[in-house]
Formats: structure tokens, C-alpha cells, sequence
């Protein structure tokens, strides 16, 4: 089984929404399909099959979340240190044709924010990072073509 690496505040949002799901969400939609049993004819029932969709979505969602938080490695980055990007690392990068720079913390597939400056160890950006050490250049492949990064800050908090 495969971990999965989340900061503890991807975590927790992980576990906060579980409990809205459990607590809110499914009585919620429990009530309204048996409200829309009520009405008779199921077949031609739209607010019967809208709440059965709703649950069927809760219902996955409830498993989704239940396997990622059981395979979740918590890492903390403030505990994390050396001179290479790793998971929990907050770079700093140069677009090395306009100088113009960006901050970004790479962070768990479910707690990315690119608006936050919250990167997805999953994203190409971040795959290019790892390894690499303040000063070296990352070539990254957009839809607008190939861009290349200087890497100017590295650290862990």
C-alpha cells in the first residue's frame, strides 16, 4: 500500500471534511430520499434520483477520503532541513527569460493551491524540483512550451 505524504494541514482538512460528509452531508441526503420516496412513482421521481446521485457522489467521496487518510504520511517541513528540494520544501524560483519570481511549498496532490503558492508534488514543476539545490536550472515543459527556472531560496518551514 502506497503512502501518501501530506503536510498535517492537509490532513486535517482531509479528516474535517470526512466528518462534514458523515455528519452533515449523509443524514442530509438520507432525508431527502426518503422525502422524495414519499411523492410515489420513483421512476419518474427527478428529486428521488437526484438525491440517490447526491449520495452515490457523498458515498465515494467518504471511501476516497477514508483510504487516503489511512495511507497519509504526515510530514512536517519545519522538522525537515538539508540543501535539496524535497517534499515540505518552500522554493523560491526565477523565470530565467523574465526575472520576474515565484514562491511555492511543495505540498500533497490533495492540499494544492497554485492561487496559495501550494504545489502538488505531483505537478511536472515539482518533479523537476526534487533533487535539485539552490542555483541550478529546471527545464519544465507547459502548454505554452518549454520554461526554464533558477532556483534562488530553498527552505523548510
Amino acid at each position: 500500500m502506497e503512502k501518501v505524504p501530506m503536510t498535517a494541514a492537509g490532513y486535517n482538512r482531509l479528516v474535517e471534511e470526512l466528518k462534514h460528509l458523515k455528519s452533515v452531508e449523509r443524514p442530509n441526503v438520507i432525508k431527502q430520499i426518503a422525502e422524495a420516496r414519499e411523492h410515489g412513482d420513483l421512476s419518474e421521481n427527478a428529486e428521488y434520483h437526484a438525491a440517490r446521485e447526491r449520495q452515490s457522489f457523498i458515498e465515494g467521496r467518504v471511501a476516497e477520503l477514508e483510504d487516503k487518510i489511512s495511507r497519509a504520511e504526515v510530514i512536517d517541513p519545519a522538522k525537515l532541513s538539508g540543501d535539496t528540494v524535497k517534499f515540505g520544501a518552500t522554493v523560491t524560483l526565477a523565470d530565467e527569460d523574465t526575472d520576474e519570481e515565484i514562491t511555492y511549498q511543495i505540498v500533497g496532490q490533495d492540499e494544492s493551491d497554485i492561487k496559495q503558492g501550494l504545489l502538488s508534488i505531483q505537478a511536472p514543476l515539482a518533479r523537476a524540483l526534487i533533487n535539485k539545490s539552490v542555483g541550478d536550472s529546471v527545464e519544465v515543459s507547459t502548454p505554452g512550451g518549454s520554461k526554464m527556472y533558477e532556483i534562488v531560496t530553498l527552505s523548510f518551514r
